[in-house]
């Protein structure tokens, strides 16, 4: 494997100032979630002119571009919506010109996570280059819609278009540094029902606002309550209220209709089911009783129209520290640097959560760009990322023949 790692290596050092165009041009075709439609034709023609053996859409609007015919499939994963820019004053250059300056890529997306998908081409470049005929057919998955629902579009690719994984990589930020899991997440809804009446005499009604706020403070206290996994990896559990509500007949009114809106966050061992009898449990500990709590449904059509739906329940996943791909990946970085990589985990959510949450396929992350860049103002990933980013991906599958 070292031969052919220093070669890819070469290759990515010789290919680093396309791969910082790449994602430059990338940036400025804006995409949000489910508005994708520009940026998936830009990073076909993209990989097309690479020369991928095999690029096409899926029905839900998912790119994919494969390298290789082996009979084990490697997937690496890179979601191209972003979020939106926020405040314009707060950025220093346009958040789409994709600017390139002293080893910096400027602009929203740049770390979360374009600058994964720019290493991508790369990697499938260097890989056709190389002529890789390994064991695995590689698929490069430029996926969409996870800014909205993560890991939406991996449900569908494995359960509606039955592309099914032996082994899954996932390209969000990481700092090159490798990583093997991360919390899973929720969102929990929870309304009120009160009893409205002329503000002037409150006493006769049942205020929602109320009952909204006692159940504020009771969440407060079900996060303070929540534990650690037991090897403390993934950490503590939390939940917060991330929004609240209410509405009456008027301003001069009692309210008689109240919500929260909660944001889980759930370490190992901690389920949908158990997230959603602990609140209840707060709620009624709290004093409350006349309430209804419930995990939405996530359903919007996609830049393609079509619509596809699911809970907004995205369940934790790991996988063990000596698991062979892990085992690989850091091989492939010590074939490329002489070094191994820091193992670690995401703070944040990742299509991993259908992959290996939901379909238990083994899945390490390894991206480039820093995770505190995401959803901020003045995003940037460094250049240098990028090459080693589009080395490590394509010195994957060489790292993993005869490990699994």
């Amino acid at each position: 494997m070292d031969s052919n790692a220093q070669k890819v290596r070469a290759k990515a050092s010789s290919y680093r100032d396309e791969t910082a165009d790449i994602l430059s041009r990338i940036i400025q075709v804006p995409a949000l979630s489910a508005k994708e439609k520009e940026r998936i034709a830009l990073l076909k023609s993209m990989c097309e002119k690479a020369g991928f053996d095999e690029v096409k859409v899926d029905g839900l609007g998912n790119l994919l571009a494969r390298v290789g015919s082996g009979k084990k499939i490697l997937a690496v994963d890179a979601h191209i919506d972003t979020v939106d820019t926020g405040d314009p004053a707060q950025w220093k250059n346009p958040p789409f010109s994709g600017l390139v300056a002293d080893g910096l890529v400027h602009g929203r997306g740049a770390s979360d996570q374009l600058g994964g998908a720019a290493s991508m081409i790369t990697a499938g470049r260097i890989l056709k280059e190389l002529g890789y005929a390994g064991d695995y057919t590689v698929w490069f998955a430029f996926t969409i819609m996870e800014e909205d629902c993560d890991g939406l579009c991996w449900k569908y690719l494995i359960e509606e278009e039955k592309l099914v994984p032996d082994l899954f990589v996932s390209t969000e930020p990481t700092s090159l540094r490798l990583y093997r899991g991360h919390r899973g997440r929720m969102e929990i809804e929870c309304r009120f029902q009160g009893v409205s009446c002329h503000g002037s005499a409150p006493e006769r009604g049942k205020s929602a606002a109320y009952m909204a706020s006692r159940a504020a403070l009771a969440i407060e206290k079900l996060n303070e309550n929540l534990k650690p996994d037991t090897d403390n990896f993934l950490g503590k559990g939390t939940v917060t209220v991330s929004r609240m509500d209410v509405k009456g007949p008027s301003l001069c009114a009692v309210p008689d209709q109240g919500m929260i809106y909660l944001d889980r966050r759930l370490t190992w061992g901690e389920t949908k089911e158990l997230a959603v009898e602990q609140v209840k449990k707060a709620l009624s500990e709290a004093g409350l009783s006349n309430f209804e709590v419930k995990v939405p449904y996530y359903e919007i059509p996609s830049w393609k129209g079509t619509k596809y739906g699911q809970d907004l329940y995205f369940p934790t996943w790991k996988i063990d520290a000596d698991h062979a791909l892990v085992r690989a990946g850091v091989a492939a970085h010590k074939a490329l640097w002489g070094s191994e990589p820091v193992v670690d985990k995401w703070t944040f959510s990742t299509n991993g959560v259908a992959v290996c949450g939901r379909h238990k396929i083994p899945t390490i992350g390894f991206g480039p760009g820093d995770e505190n860049q995401a959803h901020a103002p003045n995003e940037i990933t460094r250049v240098d990322d990028l090459e080693k980013a589009a080395a490590f991906y394509a010195t994957l599958p060489y790292a993993l023949e005869g490990k699994l």
